[in-house]
């Protein structure tokens, strides 16, 4: 299967690339194995390892192994890590933070990425998305949801707006607002939610 052109940013070679970069760039901290580096681009470990090779020979990124596992890291000493880094986080932030925000909020049992920012991700073009929109499941608490929409949006650089549903009107979507954003585009949040 060809990979998909970006359209979130047109610049990547693909979105498998870019949201490869994003785990690693939006996480410099962290160690990645290659299968969990397939898992976020949600592509095979064969597909996945081509880029890891091209990156890793140009010093994007960092490996060492250990047995016939591979560890990654991003190469923060790399002159446009920074530059990098800002691009990544403005057009693929929104899946590789969110999860992690998300996933400390009790009562969160599913969230989406709706609206503008999903549509582009899907491939559906049209004007750079302003803001993000989420759609968050369950029976969080109000004011944990703010805290967790403002965290975004300082880390994002841009609004990140989070409504609540609870799953009981997701799951039968009664009002207009669930129906429209269940008839659009979305983009499921991964993460541990709801594993409390």
């Amino acid at each position: 299967m060809k990979p998909r052109v970006p359209t979130l940013a047109p610049i990547f070679r693909s979105d498998t690339q870019a949201r490869m970069l994003a785990a690693l760039y939006l996480h410099p901290n962290r160690e990645y194995r290659a299968t969990e580096l397939a898992k976020e681009a949600e592509v095979s470990l064969p597909t996945i390892l081509r880029d890891i090779d091209r990156l890793a020979e140009s010093g994007y990124i960092v490996e060492r192994t250990s047995g016939r596992n591979r560890y990654l890291t991003v190469n923060v000493d790399h002159p446009i890590f920074e530059s990098l880094a800002s691009v990544l986080r403005y057009a693929y932030g929104p899946l590789a933070v969110l999860p992690g925000i998300l996933a400390t909020i009790p009562g969160v049992d599913e969230a989406y990425v709706f609206g503008s920012w999903a549509a582009r991700y899907h491939g559906i073009t049209g004007a750079d998305p302003d803001d993000i929109d989420v759609v968050a499941v369950g029976n969080a608490e109000r004011m944990k949801i703010y805290e967790a929409a403002s965290e975004a949006t300082t880390v994002l650089g841009r609004e990140v707006n989070i409504r609540t549903v609870s799953t009981e009107d997701w799951q039968h979507a009664t009002d207009l607002f669930i129906k429209t954003v269940k008839e659009g585009p979305l983009v499921s949040i991964h993460s541990d939610l709801g594993a409390e």
